[in-house]
């Protein structure tokens, strides 16, 4: 039996859970999310508890079985609690505003990076250096934070760019000056 999949999914109060055939729909107070569950797998709701369930022991059943249960209580989690993904900016000059929903990077490019973002994420800014990725689909909160990380990856030389809150980065040494080189 699977580990993860084994665990049972307890659904607070204010959310609401309905299987419908292979889609799930979750309800809560931030939102709703919809998945397609894949084939085979099976989900049993017991008043506020919800079993995953796989019908034999194959390699791909026992794949799907803790996928599946972790992808239905991040839905869970999602319309609870949201998730969250800091993000920093290092370097001179580079800085992040927001215009309207949209945030705008000055990265050093000639030009600014504007990024949209999809239905169900927004933008927080702690300090022109510091933001936030905020949604309830942790896959769609994590897209975005790599999307926004994508446009200026921190280089090894001087750390400079976008990196993940508290990400560290392996800094390289420089070239080594000449040694008794001519006049």
């Amino acid at each position: 039996m699977s580990r993860i999949g084994r665990l049972p999914i307890t659904v607070p109060a204010g959310v609401d859970v309905t299987l419908d055939g292979r889609i799930i729909t979750v309800k809560g107070p931030k939102g709703t999310l919809t998945r397609q569950l894949p084939p085979r797998i099976e989900i049993e709701r017991e008043g506020d508890v919800l079993h995953v369930t796989r019908p034999t022991e194959n390699k791909l059943d026992k794949s799907l079985h803790g996928l599946t249960r972790t992808l239905v209580n991040n839905m869970v989690v999602g319309v609870t609690t949201g998730y969250r993904k800091g993000l920093e900016i290092i370097g001179v000059g580079y800085r992040a505003q927001k215009t309207g929903n949209n945030l705008q990077l000055a990265l050093g490019y000639s030009h600014p990076v504007e990024i949209v973002p999809p239905d169900g994420i927004s933008f927080e800014l702690e300090t022109p250096l510091k933001l936030a990725v905020v949604g309830i689909d942790k896959e769609l909160v994590g897209q975005v934070a790599a999307k926004v990380r994508a446009t200026r990856k921190p280089e090894p030389y001087k750390g400079k760019g976008v990196r993940y809150a508290g990400e560290k980065v392996r800094r390289k040494a420089g070239k080594a000056g000449k040694i008794g080189g001519k006049k």
